[in-house]
This record gives structure tokens, C-alpha cells and sequence, in this order.
């Protein structure tokens, strides 16, 4: 009896009309396959590739908002995380020379001179390279910096925190100056550094030696007692937030700089300084 045979259906094609034939925006690559990765605007030069997403980013700037209103509310109503700080400091303080110098690292004398330096190191380099907007992010470092006295200096006269019992009577220690000016400008000069550098070991290298200078400082000012540890802690939250919107501001700037270039539109010229 004969078998029966059925007709061998053909194996399907990877790649079906309707995949072909699949609509592709103006502008799109003749790939057989469109997809919206292909159309991403290309990395940034000179943005550090570790820094997180913009989404990230937003987190990293909300945890030391809130922190820092957080820590604003308990030294201004003389809270129990303030009295606790207190007691803390009484156990930390010992005054002496090493502790005063660690705490100089912080002084506008030493912090920001090391910031302009930066500062003009990467305009001229970043220029010299033909970077799109290379003058921004040294721009933003500056103003950053300029922005720290006018933050600092009228939160310290509204809450008005004593100082610890070795500075003697008076007012205006929270937050901490010092404090406030070593993060941003240390932060600031790391941030304009970390794209020029090759390797992962040497940016490393700087990071850790941004973080030490800070802790530094942090150590010299409690030490020695020119501050609380809540005003150090709460600069150390101000200046977080600062660096990062720095950090979204510059981002956003040099990547639509870099769209414009990508699609062929010249950039706007701008007029001479």
C-alpha cells in the first residue's frame, strides 16, 4: 500500500517580509534590520563613562538633599541627632598642630588655587583638541566654586549654630565652610581631570585621592574643633548635591552639542569673551 507523502514545507526565512519590510525613520541606515539603538546619539568625548545614568544621577542628587534637610531640621531645632553630635565632639577633640593643618586644606588659600589651575589646564587642553563647547565644564567649575560663599554664608547666619566649646562664643558654624569648599573644589578639579586620564588604575589613583584630601579635612576640622561632625557631615551632603547637578548640567550641554554635530547642524558661534 503506498504511503502517503506530504509536500515539504519550506523553512522558514530568518528575515520575513514583514521584518524587510519594516518602515525606517528619515535619515535611518539601509539595514535590513531598524532598531532604535542604531539611531543613539554617539558617546560624548571626554565624558567619564563610569558616571551613572542620567536617571542615576537624579538619585544621587535626591539621598543628599534629603540628608541634608534632614540634618538642617535636627541642628536647628537642638534635635537629639544634634545633642548626640555634641556629646560625639566632646569625645573627638583634641587640638593640635596636625589636625590645624589637615583643616587648612580646606581654606580658600589652598583649595581654590588648586581649582584654577585645573580649571585652566583643561580649557587649554580640551581647546587645543577642537572638543565642542570645551569652555563649558571649566566654565561650570568656576561658578560652582563662586556659588559655595553664596549658599554657605546665609545658611550659616540663619541657623546660627554655636560653635564647639574650644572656639568660644559666637555663631554661624553650620554648615561648614571649609568643609563646603574642599568638596567642590577637589570634586570639581577630579571631574575635569578623570577624562584625561588613560587607564582605569590612574583614575582610580585620583579618585582616592580626591577622597582622602576630603576625609582629611574632615578629620582636621573635628579635631581640632573648629566644627561639629553634623556641620562637616551636612557640606559633605551640600557639596554632593552641587557636583551633581554640575555633573547633569555639563552632561546635557555637551551632548546636544554633540547631537548637532552628528546630524550635520553647525553649532551656534558665539561672540568673543
Amino acid at each position: 500500500m503506498p504511503s502517503r507523502t506530504h509536500p515539504e514545507l519550506p523553512a522558514p526565512d530568518l528575515l520575513t517580509d514583514r521584518t524587510v519590510a519594516r518602515p525606517k525613520p528619515p535619515g535611518a541606515r539601509d539595514d535590513p534590520v531598524w532598531t532604535a539603538a542604531s539611531e543613539l546619539p554617539p558617546p560624548v568625548p571626554g565624558r567619564p563613562t563610569f558616571l551613572p545614568a542620567h536617571s542615576g544621577r537624579l538619585a544621587l542628587l535626591a539621598l543628599p538633599v534629603a540628608l541634608f534637610a534632614l540634618i538642617t531640621w535636627q541642628v536647628a531645632a537642638h534635635g537629639p541627632l544634634a545633642r548626640a553630635d555634641e556629646r560625639l565632639s566632646r569625645s573627638l577633640v583634641h587640638p593640635g598642630r596636625v589636625p590645624e593643618l589637615l583643616a587648612d586644606l580646606g581654606g580658600v588659600p589652598v583649595a581654590v588655587p588648586v581649582l584654577a589651575v585645573v580649571i585652566g589646564y583643561a580649557a587649554l587642553s580640551a581647546r587645543a583638541a577642537g572638543r565642542e563647547r570645551w569652555w563649558l565644564p571649566p566654565a561650570v567649575a568656576a561658578a560652582l566654586m563662586a556659588v559655595v560663599p553664596a549658599v554657605i554664608v546665609p545658611l550659616k547666619e540663619l541657623v546660627a549654630r554655636p560653635g564647639p566649646p574650644v572656639m568660644g562664643p559666637g555663631t554661624g558654624f553650620y554648615p561648614s565652610g571649609h568643609t563646603a569648599t574642599a568638596v567642590v573644589a577637589y570634586g570639581s578639579a577630579t571631574l575635569l581631570l578623570l577624562p584625561r586620564l588613560r587607564g582605569t588604575l590612574a583614575r582610580r589613583a585620583l579618585l582616592g585621592l580626591c577622597v582622602a584630601v576630603n576625609l582629611a579635612v574632615a578629620f582636621g576640622l573635628v579635631r581640632r574643633g573648629y566644627h561639629w561632625p553634623l556641620d562637616v557631615l551636612a557640606s559633605w551632603c551640600l557639596g554632593a548635591a552641587l557636583l551633581t547637578v554640575s555633573v547633569l548640567f555639563v552632561d546635557r550641554g555637551v551632548s546636544r552639542s554633540s547631537r548637532r554635530s552628528s546630524a550635520g547642524t553647525p553649532s551656534p558661534r558665539t561672540g568673543p569673551s
